[in-house]
């Protein structure tokens, strides 16, 4: 066995690239990446100004519902400021409208039910009909007790003659 090394490479030099890349090859990339961009840019911006002309063009004419619509709905007009959304919505659009803030919505109703069921109020006033809380409705119901139904009731209710007892397939 012998200990001499031999290289593979059999064109005289060593198994690396002997050449760097030039600072010239990196500044015409980034010319050109550039270029590339600018022209990705405008070409993207020329589609979306010839879609939003073609929307426009094929906009539905507005319902003979709505009052008062704007041109565009995509933008809020410069005369409600940014805290005036919700106006904005009201006034522009016809009912049903969409939730603005779902969670202040819930909460607004679930206060109102919390309302409606732990006040007092009419429910007609005509009719003298009012509407009292629960925990109250519960104590008077301990009270004075479920209402019963009258005996006169259950006779009315009760079978007027009892099941025969000839039934078919029995035996006396």
């Amino acid at each position: 066995m012998s200990d001499e090394i031999k290289n593979v490479n059999t064109a005289g030099h060593g198994d690396y690239e002997r050449r760097d890349i030039s600072a010239k090859g990196i500044f015409y990339f980034l010319i050109g990446l550039t270029l590339a961009m600018v022209l990705v840019y405008f070409v993207v911006d020329g589609l979306y100004h010839y879609l939003n002309k073609r929307f426009e063009a094929q906009q539905t004419p507005v319902s003979p519902l709505v009052t008062n619509a704007p041109q565009d709905t995509r933008h809020i007009p410069p005369q409600y400021k940014d805290n005036e959304y919700e106006k904005y919505l009201k006034q522009g659009f016809p009912a049903p409208q969409l939730e603005v803030n779902e969670r202040t919505e819930l909460n607004d109703e679930r206060l109102r039910e919390e309302n409606t069921l732990s006040t007092y109020d009419y429910v007609d006033k005509n009719g003298s009909t009012v509407r009292i809380p629960i925990e109250r409705a519960m104590d008077l119901i301990v009270q004075r007790g479920l209402p019963v139904r009258g005996q006169s009731a259950i006779h009315m209710l009760a079978p007027a003659k009892p099941p025969s007892e000839n039934k078919k397939g029995s035996k006396k």
